[in-house]
């Protein structure tokens, strides 16, 4: 991931447009409206013309026209709030003369290799970005069976030979489609490994390290460590966190880094296996979130504290990210293959955890780093990669259940991954990325499978009961068991979002339709559930109890939901 900033000034008379057929006609806008963005990407600096009556879709396709950095991997960021609605205008968002821009660029995860070997043999194949060098010694080792061995490797690019840290994303230019590597035999002598008994040991050291008692060359003081942050002592972690961070203290014992990975706006790592090659979980950090004081992408502090999103908090991400998981509640019966029940929507096992590494961003000294540790669920891809038509019914639907009673702000096809079972071929979705989810207002909820085909069927019987099993109440009592007291602004939203799911469903109503009454049709309209809420506040009698208040949500939620639907 990288970060670029964007300064915003008034055009001047005498700058000529850049590419005609890219702006709207000039004669038909006030000139005023016209105002220069100054892209900066890796010290570059490149004036871009647009206009307040621009559409943010507009302005990412004149980015991507000049620097072909695709729509899809771009992020604006104005103000502390990202511009992510496409089809609202500039000037919808507040962005005026001398505002600074910041737009994060989301590359591909993966580089293709292709490596030749000193006897003619060729194999081509990707590794992540954030891979090192030792890694792809071990895939070609894996590839390459019976050849040449790791420890017999020299990896040579563009005639310089490759050291085992050195990481892919260092060692190849960005706009490099495939790196070209030659992979010869190691001209250094090996020695054998010795194996020795404890006393053996003791009897090679030398007197002083005897007499400390060092029998070893391991460092006494671990360079890493990893916990789960248990607030009530009588909230047992779920089995299936236990057994993910097993995984990952083994991987972290075998020296295998966390790599931080190019997806989001926040830091983000992989955390590998003890064979360093697989993904085993993800990290993120809370003091590396958007707007946090050590976020890797260079997104300014937040001013409020308010996160990219109305309603959320810089610093709170991992809370929400955890409570997506425990308040997906699992099916009757529904269990994965260690017996633990799955959630309805099959949201991967995460949980708040205590992580010290170096490999984290540690502008200072390395410290414990508080954030949530998520399941690495192996996928064929995100949603945004393929079209929609082929995602199960049931499948979107259980994204748009969840969605609708967290009230999602930040629902795309980028955080919705599948699996393709190639025996059944049938095709599983996973819901990832929550920490936008119980915002304290529902003015940034965005559901992309409002668009979606399936969203426009009814729900089926199995997800009407399950829906009315649901209880908000209960729901906030269970997050306050494992720790986190929900704001009363939160807990207001999961009332309210979740009496909308259950009065639709009472009603017939389709995913389409609650998800519609959620959602603005643009920046500048609120939606129907804005304007039930706020008729409510504004009826609403002094000192009045947070019950009665949402008595009166329901009332007006029914006759809104009357005059829509009859």
């Amino acid at each position: 991931m990288s970060s670029a900033g964007l300064a915003v000034s008034r055009i001047r008379t005498e700058d000529p447009p850049i590419s005609p057929k890219f702006f709207h006609n000039a004669l038909n806008l006030n000139s005023d409206e016209s105002i220069m963005v100054f892209l900066s990407v890796s010290g570059n600096v490149i004036p871009l013309r647009v206009f307040g009556s621009d559409s943010i879709e507009s302005v990412k396709l004149k980015i991507q026209s000049y620097k072909g950095f695709y729509v899809k991997q771009q992020k604006l960021v104005c103000g502390g709030r990202e511009l992510s609605r496409s089809n609202s205008m500039v000037r919808d968002y507040g962005v005026a003369n001398g505002n600074v821009l910041h737009l994060v660029l989301r590359l591909s995860d993966l580089q293709t290799i292709n490596v030749k070997t000193t006897c003619g043999k060729e194999l081509t194949f990707d590794v992540g970005r954030y891979r090192n060098v030792s890694y792809v010694k071990k895939q070609i080792a894996k590839k390459v069976k019976g050849l040449v061995d790791k420890e017999d490797q020299e990896l040579v690019y563009e005639g310089a030979l490759l050291e085992d840290k050195q990481l892919v994303d260092d060692i190849c230019k960005r706009e490099d489609g495939v790196i070209h590597l030659l992979v010869r035999k190691s001209a250094k002598v090996r020695t054998k490994r010795v194996e020795k008994t404890l006393d053996e040991l003791c009897v090679d050291a030398p007197v002083e390290s005897k007499e400390l008692g060092l029998v070893s060359s391991k460092v006494a003081e671990k360079e890493f460590e990893l916990l789960p942050v248990v607030v009530n002592k009588e909230a047992s972690v779920p089995l299936a966190v236990l057994d993910v961070m097993d995984l990952t203290n083994e991987g972290l014992e075998c020296g295998n880094s966390p790599i931080r990975s190019s997806e989001g706006s926040g830091g983000v790592y992989l955390m590998q296996d003890s064979s360093g090659l697989e993904y085993v979980s993800v990290f993120k950090p809370i003091d590396e979130e958007p707007n946090a004081r050590n976020n890797p992408h260079g997104l300014p502090l937040s001013s409020d504290g308010e996160g990219l999103k109305r309603g959320t908090r810089v610093g709170h991400g991992a809370f929400r990210e955890v409570a997506a998981y425990l308040l997906d509640h699992p099916l009757k019966g529904r269990r994965d293959v260690t017996g633990e029940a799955l959630g309805f929507a099959g949201v991967p096992p995460t949980y708040l955890v205590s992580c010290l590494h170096g490999g984290f961003n540690h502008p200072n000294d390395i410290t414990h780093k508080i954030g949530s540790l998520q399941k690495f669920m192996k996928n064929d891809g995100s949603c945004e990669d393929i079209g929609p038509g082929s995602f199960p019914v049931e499948e979107v639907h259980k994204i748009s259940v969840l969605d609708i009673r967290l009230a999602n702000a930040d629902r795309h096809a980028g955080n919705v991954l599948y699996q393709k079972n190639n025996e059944t071929g049938q095709t599983v979705l996973i819901p990832i990325d929550h920490g936008y989810c119980l915002p304290e207002c529902f003015e940034d909820c965005t559901f992309e499978w409002l668009y979606w085909p399936q969203a426009r069927q009814p729900y089926s019987a199995e997800t009407v009961e399950y829906i009315k099993s649901l209880d908000a109440k209960e729901d906030i009592a269970l997050l306050k068991f494992y720790g986190w007291d929900l704001p009363v602004e939160s807990s207001r939203t999961l009332h309210i979002s979740t009496m909308l799911l259950k009065k639709g469903v009472e009603r017939g109503l389709t995913p389409y339709d609650i998800g519609s009454i959620m959602c603005r049709v643009n920046i500048r309209q609120e939606s129907v559930i804005e304007k039930i809420v706020q008729e409510a506040l504004d009826s609403a009698l002094p000192c009045s109890s947070e019950e009665t208040f949402l008595e009166t949500v329901s009332d007006i939620m029914d006759r809104h939901l009357d005059e829509m639907f009859g």
